[in-house]
């Protein structure tokens, strides 16, 4: 709405953007006696922007495509769009490929697209749990783009806003939450609206004494929530654990700042729900491996290396949450 208010147009386009896939959103009202629909935010006042929202077809090449080029010719809008699941956006990979992540280099093309990717394992299978963050990243270079995977909604609020008032555009790829939807803990105060700013990396807010912290933990997106609930659960007070909410471009002097406020680190830990092979480990390891402070050990802790994102099995997904985090709070390498 504030972009709105500030004549920045907005469009949004996806398979189940006005009511959101997880009932989340409910940006057009339907009038179920007439069949006429309102959405609010078309009136919040007589000058602002105009706000498109459209639920496409399931075709998310050509989609894409469409709205990478609509990007480019109304460089003054965000254009967003956004896949049912994460897991779909690989129908459009060409997309991302030939124009998302290159365009720029290759034409000298101009785009601030958005893509909004639901991410997270919550035990739903294959093809309802990853976005993919490994393969975005590994089309990082030249800060061709912007790779974020945030935990509030404050991060989510300043993330878009950021992507309109930053002075040269670039693609935005933001993979988004789901069960962080009806979490709980999963809140902004309204004053981090407000008056905040998006922030590359969060530290602990929760550490009482810098000084009595031997290992630091470093994750991204949702699995800090479960990590924050496990340490409370063993009352454990010698780790930290630091948020990198934008994996790209790596905000690499920011997070060995951050790292220096630990001076007794001896662990620094990478925690991930993903498999090894997958997710932000093989991006993130060698520049952890340069920025951690010396003297210390770099460790990683997640799901073993797959050939398939995730299970399906409820059963199977809780054990192997409770392993990776063993493995995050224990014995380093085990």
């Amino acid at each position: 709405g504030s972009l709105l208010l500030e004549r920045t147009p907005i469009r949004l386009t996806g398979q189940d953007t006005s009511r959101g896939t997880f009932s989340q959103r409910h940006i057009v009202f339907h009038d179920t006696a007439s069949g006429d629909t309102w959405t609010p935010l078309s009136d919040l006042d007589p000058s602002q922007a105009a706000l498109a929202v459209y639920d496409s077809p399931l075709s998310e090449e050509s989609v894409l495509g469409f709205e990478y080029g609509y990007s480019v010719e109304a460089p003054d809008a965000l254009v967003l769009w956004e896949a049912q699941y994460g897991d779909f956006a690989n129908g459009a990979q060409v997309v991302v490929d030939q124009f998302v992540s290159s365009a720029e280099d290759k034409w000298r093309e101009v785009s601030r697209l958005g893509l909004l990717l639901p991410h997270g394992y919550e035990g739903q299978g294959p093809e309802h749990s990853s976005a993919r963050i490994e393969r975005y990243l590994q089309l990082c270079a030249d800060d061709n783009m912007i790779v974020a995977n945030v935990t509030t909604p404050a991060q989510y609020f300043h993330v878009l806003r950021r992507q309109m008032r930053q002075p040269h555009g670039k693609p935005l790829v933001l993979f988004t939450p789901k069960s962080l939807l009806r979490l709980p803990a999963s809140f902004s105060p309204l004053d981090d609206l407000a008056r905040g700013a998006f922030q590359a990396v969060l530290d602990d807010s929760g550490v009482s004494d810098r000084a009595a912290v031997s290992r630091v933990l470093l994750c991204s997106g949702k699995v800090w929530y479960d990590l924050s609930a496990a340490r409370a659960e063993r009352k454990n007070v010698s780790t930290a654990i630091v948020r990198v909410e934008q994996l790209y471009p790596f905000a690499e002097a920011k997070l060995r700042d951050t790292l220096a406020q630990y001076p007794a680190v001896r662990d620094v830990v990478w925690v991930q729900e993903e498999s090894k092979n997958m997710g932000a480990w093989t991006f993130v390891q060698p520049l952890l491996s340069e920025l951690r402070p010396a003297g210390t050990a770099l460790w990683y802790a997640g799901r073993a290396p797959s050939a398939s994102p995730a299970t399906g099995n409820a059963s199977v997904h809780k054990r192997e949450l409770a392993e990776l985090l063993e493995d995050a709070f224990g014995a380093p390498g085990r």
